[in-house]
């Protein structure tokens, strides 16, 4: 695919009916993000990390300031894609959690082939309206906020050229999460499962709870250790997850 498409491949070597997992990064994030969860899966599974403009080798594309915007430019995509996997499953952590959950709305109105899962991570449910400005911060406050959440290294915060652009693309990306609003009473059918780190301290386990009256299908959720960026640390109680979700769904 050029630059300019929105998924790039993690697996190496998938096998034959492998199936799919659509990624969706966090805020300031990338594709790659998603490479050591891609690994742990190994090859029963086609990982896919979304590759928002802006970043990256999709650098010299202008940023896309809201989440509506993201799942229009995801979709065709997506849509092109679904006939020619074996079942297929969307992930999405933090602001990522927001764009796979519209992305996945959009699919299951349009009536494409839905998705066997929706996997949550990090996130309010989209029933709470973010009550926070960080796309408003001053940089020297928003390269703290990075800094305090971790998964940024401080060793490119301070180079001024990857600042400048780190904080480029973050700003975007929190300004499209932060007036982000899902439609009251939005849902989708598919079953639905929530994962948190147990210290995130942007989302709790309590708050996952409440992302269940967003699915028609069933729910669950579970947390690990660790905070906001928990899941590289626990790629291999994710990936079981993942697995064990996907079989059961499947079989039904």
């Amino acid at each position: 695919m050029g630059n300019a498409s929105w998924l790039r491949s993690l697996s190496a070597g998938s096998e034959d009916g492998a199936h799919t997992l659509i990624c969706f990064p966090h805020a300031g994030g990338s594709a790659i993000s998603y490479g050591p969860l891609a690994r742990t899966l190994g090859p029963q599974f086609r990982v896919l990390g979304v590759q928002y403009p802006g970043r990256q080798d999709r650098r010299r594309e202008p940023l896309l300031g809201s989440i509506a915007d993201l799942v229009e430019g995801v979709l065709p995509e997506i849509r092109e894609l679904i006939p020619r996997t074996a079942g297929y499953s969307l992930f999405g952590h933090s602001m990522g959690a927001a764009v796979a959950f519209e992305t996945c709305r959009r699919l299951e109105q349009d009536q494409a082939t839905p998705p066997v899962t929706l996997f949550v991570s990090g996130r309010i449910s989209p029933a709470r309206k973010s009550s926070h400005t960080v796309h408003r911060y001053t940089d020297q406050e928003l390269v703290q906020h990075l800094l305090d959440f971790g998964g940024t290294p401080a060793a490119l915060l301070e180079d001024p050229d990857f600042r400048s652009i780190i904080l480029s693309v973050t700003r975007s990306d929190y300004r499209a999460i932060e007036t982000y609003a899902c439609a009251p009473g939005a849902a989708v059918e598919c079953p639905l499962v929530a994962l948190v780190g147990d210290s995130d301290p942007a989302t709790s386990d309590a708050d996952l709870t409440e992302w269940q009256p967003h699915t028609t299908g069933p729910f669950a959720q579970t947390s690990f250790p660790g905070g906001h960026f928990y899941i590289d640390a626990n790629a291999h109680g994710v990936a079981e997850l993942i697995r064990d979700q996907s079989a059961r769904a499947s079989s039904k």
